[in-house]
């Protein structure tokens, strides 16, 4: 099928292609486990995700600088108290739009064209990606919002990190610059265009290097098969028991000793 703006998240698109947001949903990140279960039930269409607030406000900035900003209200009236002003975590939003732009900087990353929807075959899989700002031949640029740009997450086994790594945005950034080389035959530099939704907000250009995007599309080329063989039916997927999918379709069968509510610690 042919992408467009109007197809791209949908459940045909999907099932053709994969993206990073559903490579993610079935490899996982640092941040959030994995789950085969849940990443096929919502792929089948069995499953949606909710939409939280904190989502909302992302997509708030994102619609904006997408020129499609009349278009997300009209379909998120819940953004609107009832006499119609905008709530206050969307003003929010307006706040953290105007820093953005008054930055010359900033605006220099995202002035490259909006929304440019490429896709290649990366690893026997047919991959899609939508880039926030394709600086032709320059860069490719994403935009981020996120709670705080500096916090510092743990885990078990890698101890404190930021959260581009925590949330796998450096596994976009190196999908990205894949599938944007194999379409141009340059290999550009990816940058993540990050604002905080802090009371005041913080603004950064981010780059990841490109040794690092190579040792995570070797990470995606590993997990890839997997992925592809529980698309077309052929491995039984595995349950997180953690997620809000697997919650909802838990089935009691015996007790469980209290030492094995926290799981793995």
């Amino acid at each position: 099928m042919i992408l467009t703006s109007e197809n791209y998240h949908s459940l045909e698109a999907n099932k053709e292609y994969l993206s990073v947001s559903q490579y993610k949903d079935f490899a996982g990140t640092l941040g959030k486990p994995a789950c085969e279960e849940q990443a096929l039930a919502k792929l089948n269409g069995d499953w949606e995700m909710e939409m939280t607030t904190a989502l909302l406000v992302g997509s708030y900035v994102d619609a904006h600088f997408e020129s499609t900003l009349d278009v997300f209200k009209a379909k998120n009236p819940e953004i609107f108290t009832k006499q119609g002003q905008l709530k206050a975590e969307y003003r929010r939003a307006e706040e953290i739009i105007n820093r953005i732009e008054r930055d010359d900087y900033f605006m220099k990353y995202m002035s490259g064209q909006k929304q440019v929807i490429m896709t290649a075959e990366l690893f026997g899989a047919k991959w899609k990606i939508k880039i926030d700002s394709y600086l032709d031949d320059i860069a490719i640029v994403d935009l981020k919002v996120m709670e705080s740009l500096t916090k510092q997450f743990w885990t078990k086994d890698f101890g404190y990190m930021d959260f581009t790594q925590y949330w796998g945005y450096d596994i976009q950034g190196a999908v990205y610059q894949e599938v944007v080389y194999q379409n141009t035959g340059k290999r550009l530099p990816f940058f993540i265009a990050a604002a905080s939704k802090e009371k005041e907000p913080n603004i950064e250009i981010i780059q990841i290097d490109d040794d690092h995007l190579k040792e995570k599309l070797y990470e995606v080329e590993q997990n890839t098969p997997k992925i592809l063989l529980l698309k077309d039916k052929m491995a039984d997927p595995i349950r997180c028991g953690i997620c809000d999918w697997c919650k909802h379709t838990k089935v009691l069968t015996k007790p469980i000793h209290y030492s094995e509510l926290l799981g793995e610690v």
